[in-house]
């Protein structure tokens, strides 16, 4: 729903209705995963993408229906023999999409949950899909409050519990329960998607390497800061794009961040700095974090001797084994930019668990299953 929250947004504060279709479930090859949204306001703009353009015309129909109705749907779209072009997905996958009417009267939490996106709150919405009189309903969850209801009080405890955990690990997914919240039950299908703030890219060393991939790195849209200790490199001109620009000692910044609970399993750590009274400190404190990804720039001699200098500090071979080093995919790359993308690429093969092979010279399904970046290699 991010890429369609400033439209929707402004159509809400403007009272206008408007129809907001989801990507609920995804199965096998698929170009769009859970969360993904699509909107159609009552005047018949269309903002969004569930599918990357193949079925994108018939839930236009269904959320002018919806916006006629007044009432929620659920509708799965697949492989069409007949006419896959027209209403099916041409990648051999499934979506379940969630079509949903709102405005101020269905949805009167809406305002409050854009806000909180916008401000990097964390937050959760439980909607109860599938059929019966549940469905459409909604719980909020922020981490001090909650809001609307499914039904049945019980329901709401055993939910916003679920949520709590989902939220602090920005999981998306459907769950399933008891009419009065029971676990292990199947009446009841809950899609929470979690709101978290942005996954952290924290770049260490202000080189020309260092803005683009700040640059790549808020493309991917990822919170950004650049830290160097000299203060005539690290500065806001040199570096526009990042969210922050801070001048410290990297392994002393990294300190902070870990007390201030800012590292976890989504953080990616790239450090640039390849000057071991810089990144030898630092290295040794990143591979003790729960940093999803922690890659270092330098030739293969420069990283050998890393290694033996992080081994006399005392690292053995499985936190060791976490370094990305030297750091990117084998793209050829030279320049600052195409160095970037090299990084870009690796951190997203880690996420997506991708081979980073050419695609022409692999088989079986483009679109893998997600996975959550890990402090712990597989």
């Amino acid at each position: 729903m991010r890429d369609v929250l400033p439209d929707i947004d402004q159509w809400y504060a403007e009272g206008t209705r408007f129809a907001l279709a989801t990507v609920i479930n995804a199965f096998h090859s698929t170009p769009r995963q859970p969360g993904a949204a699509m909107a159609v306001s009552d005047g018949g703009e269309a903002v969004g993408s569930v599918s990357g353009g193949c079925v994108e015309g018939a839930v236009y129909e269904l959320g002018r229906e919806v916006l006629e109705t007044g009432q929620p749907v659920t509708q799965r779209y697949g492989v069409s023999d007949d006419d896959a072009f027209a209403v099916g997905l041409t990648c051999g996958g499934t979506i379940d999409v969630l079509v949903q009417p709102v405005d101020v009267a269905s949805f009167p939490e809406f305002g409050d949950v854009a806000s909180s996106i916008n401000a990097a709150v964390p937050v959760a919405v439980a909607t109860v899909t599938g059929s019966g009189d549940r469905l459409g309903k909604r719980l909020i969850v922020w981490p001090d409050r909650v809001a609307g209801g499914l039904g049945d009080p019980a329901l709401d405890a055993a939910v916003a519990d679920d949520m709590a955990g989902m939220l602090d690990q920005g999981v998306t997914a459907i769950r399933h329960y008891g009419p009065r919240g029971e676990r292990r039950r199947d009446d009841i299908a809950v899609f929470v998607q979690s709101f978290a703030p942005p996954a952290r890219m924290f770049v260490f060393g202000a080189i020309d390497f260092a803005a683009t991939v700040a640059r790549i790195g808020k493309f991917l849209g990822y919170h950004v800061a650049v830290c160097d200790a000299r203060p005539v490199f690290a500065t806001r001109k040199r570096f526009p794009e990042a969210d922050d620009v801070v001048v410290s000692w990297p392994h002393r910044f990294l300190a902070e961040a870990i007390d201030d609970g800012l590292i976890d399993g989504r953080t990616v750590l790239c450090v640039l700095t390849h000057d071991p009274k810089f990144d030898v400190p630092l290295l040794e404190l990143a591979l003790r974090t729960d940093a999803g990804f922690i890659g270092a720039m330098g030739s293969r001699r420069t990283h050998d001797d890393r290694l033996a200098r992080l081994r006399e500090l005392g690292l053995g071979d499985v936190e060791l084994s976490r370094l990305a080093s030297p750091i990117g995919l084998d793209l050829g790359a030279r320049t600052p930019e195409e160095t970037a993308v090299s990084i870009a690429a690796e951190i997203i093969a880690m996420k997506r668990n991708g081979s980073g092979r050419r695609l022409s010279a692999t088989s079986g399904r483009i679109h893998g299953d997600a996975v959550t970046l890990s402090a712990n290699p597989a």
